[in-house]
């Protein structure tokens, strides 16, 4: 691993490479923010903040597991959206972010040698986190022609008497693909069959198009037992720069992570805490963020659709487009080009896996005014145009 001290690093979150892009005026459409770099609280959510700042305890720790009043907040969520009946006292866990909560969450289970399924394409930490800990990460193509669903029966052949661990991201970071019930059905069955568990990272849950089911793997009968579900305030909620994340599971598998939080996380930020309790019953801004990425993930199909020798479709979720640039090179190079070419900044699809060489990774969720958005897509689609013609396919 590099961290851009010795030599350049393109991939956005590592070192410093997007604040020295933002400050020299490139457009940033690699950072799965929403509306970054723009104000993103709700009236509701910055009363909140403000009150939180004020109040005696912001300066001092909450339980390392986390605020009492936002882990009731989960659980009254976790059911209502989850189908999901917790206890806040014994299986709620809160986190500074999902990220460290799915590092978490995966080293209370692994031991040097495991292997772990790893989807692929899929958030890169799925895979990294494997090998920080020592364990083996097993890539499992997914297939484009089939939606990017699970392919349960390649994980089937994949599992060996190392087997440990599947980390399913759902709905999946980067395709946006909603993962549905007869595939987690058999992914279910797969993970009870073969004495596995799960670890299922459900950051991008929050906003879900088409009228398409989203289950939660935990919730399927015979999986609670067996599963550490991650969440995110950072995506649906807009609270990226608070922090704040938790995890649920049954106590069996919350016990160890209890006693272990002191040591690993220590306590999530106490004013964010009390944020993101007023987000959670916020649905005004939930809604008005569904309405607005509704809307402009159609306009990216729109905008970048009708550029030679590219192929994008809707996301079923999230605020990220997925986007096939095979014809014009990797995503290393069509990356490359347009951060030269059109002064923005792009995620190359090989960090999520094998399966992303050809991809690129665009964050339509940036700018609070989408009139911004579409400003950004039209250059980039000028930009491929320009390397389209120089592939002869223009």
């Amino acid at each position: 691993m590099q961290g851009g001290l010795f030599s350049p690093v393109t991939k956005a979150d590592v070192g410093d490479g997007v604040a020295r892009l933002q400050a020299q005026g490139y457009r940033i459409l690699s950072w799965a923010d929403p509306w970054f770099p723009d104000p993103a609280l709700s009236p509701a959510v910055r009363a909140a903040l403000q009150e939180s700042i004020d109040a005696a305890n912001t300066a001092h720790y909450t339980l390392p597991i986390g605020d009492l009043r936002l882990r009731q907040a989960i659980a009254e969520k976790c059911r209502r959206v989850n189908g999901l009946e917790l206890d806040p006292a014994r299986n709620v866990l809160v986190t500074p972010g999902s990220d460290s909560g799915l590092w978490f969450a995966m080293s209370a289970l692994l031991e040097p040698g495991d292997e772990v399924l790893v989807p692929d394409p899929s958030y890169p930490s799925n895979a990294v986190n494997c090998s920080l800990l020592g364990a083996v990460p097993v890539p499992v193509p997914l297939d484009a022609a089939d939606g990017w669903q699970l392919d349960v029966e390649a994980m089937r052949a994949a599992v060996t008497p190392r087997t440990r661990m599947v980390v399913l991201t759902h709905p999946n970071n980067p395709t946006g693909t909603v993962m549905r019930r007869e595939r987690l059905e058999a992914l279910r069955d797969l993970i009870v069959e073969k004495d596995l568990v799960l670890v299922c990272d459900q950051a991008f849950e929050d906003f879900v198009f088409d009228g398409i089911e989203l289950v939660t793997p935990a919730a399927l009968p015979g999986l609670w037992e067996r599963t550490l579900s991650v969440f995110s305030m950072s995506k649906g909620h807009g609270l990226s720069g608070m922090r704040v994340g938790y995890v649920v599971g049954p106590d069996e598998l919350m016990d160890g992570l209890y006693g272990a939080t002191v040591n690993v996380v220590g306590a999530t930020n106490t004013a964010a805490q009390a944020v993101a309790v007023a987000a959670l019953s916020d649905e005004e801004a939930l809604a008005e963020r569904q309405a607005d990425f509704e809307a402009r993930r159609h306009e990216v199909v729109r905008v970048l659709g009708a550029v030679p020798g590219v192929k994008v479709t809707a996301p079923e979720s999230g605020f990220l487009s997925w986007v096939d640039v095979s014809a014009l090179g990797t995503g290393e190079e069509v990356a490359a080009h347009l951060l030269e070419d059109a002064r923005t900044s792009v995620n190359s699809g090989e960090p999520y896996g094998e399966s992303g060489r050809g991809y690129l990774r665009i964050v339509h969720g940036c700018f609070r005014d989408p009139a911004e958005l579409t400003a950004a897509m039209e250059d980039v689609a000028a930009s491929l145009r320009r390397l389209a013609e120089q592939r002869g396919l223009a």
